[in-house]
């Protein structure tokens, strides 16, 4: 006999009243007829007992299908990915800037990003630079695949032999519509560690290396002190026969137009002078204190204008424009007295060690302390001489000659071809400052934050390459500089915080199946947000194999 179970439902109304049964019945055939008989009344039951009857009678040939499913963290594994944060942070504003797009979205253009991002991030060599994209998730937001340092090495030839696209597309960028008025040019040196930089030679050195090569590195900015172009030159180049190359930049890739150089005292002199004129542009700067001395020998300008708060003189074309800075004076005052001091104690010094030994010579010491009078800059009032027949050296102090050297401590007289009608005196002083913008560009550039020097490499192209880079990673630092000025943070410590946010890799087995980027900690949420960029949330990985070509040595660590 085949038997059937199941539930027999119904409803009736009786009188505006529903009622319900609810019967479990059994169906089979007897003598070739089917007949029906009730096992039990369910009708008492609960709506839930008889769903989950209901649902066992479904699922009665499968009821491993009714157990409960087994919870995801079974199913799936997490780990802890590669730090991702500070990369979102910067391709994203490197992205707003415009620098990703000058670059290109070609594998060349991805690794000189890589490269500017990796400057900012953490500062070294190429091989330093694939190291980071091991910790990184740089392949994975870059679209970059398998890359080591020589594919970088020849990635810097790539940006020299494409810098003035590069920077012309960034330009076209900042400046859409107007053109600049005004650019701010000034140059620096970085010394160099080694012997076979092609464009390394001795010159000098403004970082007060003795004995090293060094290459000169000229920035050009706007107004706002925003690097447009960067030039390397040979390390032997006076600052004046930079600037050709610089006006001609101007002239025919930025535009021309109505523009106006400024330019540090002793860059800008008469043969730049007439090259600007030939283009029709014009030019601040200073003049050195002998020039101003003998201005004042000839009365075009006289000391009481000096006392003014700003004055100014013209004579024929040129514009003098005069101011004194007490607080400058001051400082000067007080190095002057500085330096005295350290001068008097070296005489005392000579003079107790020639006491001391009756055979030392008294020209000897007369020779070193003479030397030491022109390094400290003081011989035009500074006398060293010996006290008569005596083995004693003394100090002579002309005080006339002192005096004239010191009247002019805090005085500056900027010079320009602009009229009055064209901008006001305080303007003309006004843009002369704008110079510390590029200043400060060099000091973030060659020390602390993106660390241009030590320069690892030796190649003509590949030194101009690495300069491109430190500038597009100058404009992504001060960014983020005036992104998170309320922060009270430094941009690297910014940096530091955003490599603390790593992906989480969603594994199954050994395969990750995708990676997803986790809420940060409020504080980090703060310098995010104040970024300006909003992270993705989830990243497709790219599971690229980067790693260098050169490993470090076995015996690395010595221990005792």
């Amino acid at each position: 006999m085949c038997s059937l179970m199941y539930l027999d439902k119904s409803k009736v109304t009786i009188k505006g009243k529903t009622y319900s049964r609810c019967l479990l019945r059994e169906s089979f055939r007897e003598n070739g007829k089917v007949k029906h008989r009730t096992i039990a009344n369910l009708s008492q039951c609960s709506r839930e007992e008889i769903s989950a009857i209901t649902l066992a009678f479904e699922h009665k040939h499968n009821l491993e299908a009714l157990k409960r499913p087994a919870p995801l963290e079974s199913l799936y594994a997490t780990r802890q990915g590669p730090s991702v944060g500070a990369v979102a942070v910067l391709h994203g504003l490197a992205c707003e800037l415009g620098i990703a797009s000058a670059l290109g979205n070609d594998r060349q253009g991805k690794l000189a990003l890589w490269q500017v991002l990796a400057r900012v991030i953490d500062q070294g060599s190429r091989l330093s630079a694939v190291r980071l994209a091991t910790s990184h998730a740089c392949c994975d937001l870059l679209g970059l695949d398998a890359f080591h340092e020589d594919h970088l090495y020849a990635n810097l030839a790539w940006l020299t032999e494409n810098q003035r696209a590069i920077e012309l597309r960034l330009f076209q960028k900042a400046y859409p519509k107007t053109k600049p008025s005004l650019f701010l040019y000034d140059v620096t040196s970085s010394y160099l560690e080694g012997e076979k930089n092609a464009l390394g030679a001795f010159g000098y050195n403004r970082d007060g290396k003795r004995g090293k090569k060094q290459i000169v590195i000229g920035l050009l900015c706007d107004g706002q002190g925003v690097a447009l172009a960067i030039e390397v030159f040979a390390g032997n180049t006076l600052d004046p026969k930079t600037m050709a190359s610089q006006i001609e930049k101007v002239a025919s890739q930025f535009g021309g137009g109505e523009v106006t150089f400024v330019g540090d005292r002793g860059m800008i002199k008469g043969p730049q002078i007439k090259e600007l004129g030939e283009h029709g542009f014009h030019y601040i700067t200073a003049i050195t204190k002998p020039q101003i001395r003998a201005l004042l020998k000839a009365d075009v300008l006289q000391m009481s204008l000096f006392d003014q708060v700003l004055a100014e003189v013209y004579e024929g074309k040129v514009r003098y424009v005069l101011r004194r800075n007490p607080r400058r004076a001051e400082e000067m005052k007080a190095s002057s007295e500085s330096k005295l001091g350290t001068l008097s104690t070296r005489v005392q010094e000579a003079n107790t060690y020639l006491a001391a030994r009756p055979r030392a010579a008294v020209s000897t010491a007369l020779k070193a302390l003479r030397k030491k009078t022109a390094k400290l800059k003081l011989s035009s009032w500074c006398g060293i001489r010996q006290s008569g027949r005596a083995r004693k050296v003394e100090l002579h102090l002309n005080e006339s000659a002192r005096a004239e050297e010191e009247k002019l401590d805090g005085c500056y007289v900027l010079k320009s071809d602009l009229r009055p009608e064209q901008i006001t005196k305080e303007d003309v002083n006004a843009r002369y400052k704008d110079l510390a913008f590029v200043e400060q560009a060099f000091r973030t550039s060659k020390t602390v934050e993106l660390e241009m020097r030590p320069i690892h490499v030796r190649k003509e192209e590949s030194t101009r390459g690495h300069a491109l880079v430190v500038m597009l990673a100058y404009r992504l630092a001060k960014e983020l500089s005036r992104r998170w000025v309320d922060l009270d943070l430094r941009v690297g410590e910014g940096i530091k915080e955003l490599s603390t946010l790593c992906l989480t890799e969603v594994m199954s087995g050994d395969k990750v199946l995708c990676s997803t980027v986790p809420v940060p900690r409020p504080e980090l949420a703060e310098i995010i947000a104040r970024s300006g960029i909003t992270l993705p949330e989830v990243i497709i990985r790219k599971n690229a194999k980067v790693a260098t070509k050169k490993k470090l040595p076995n015996n690395r660590i010595k221990r005792s």
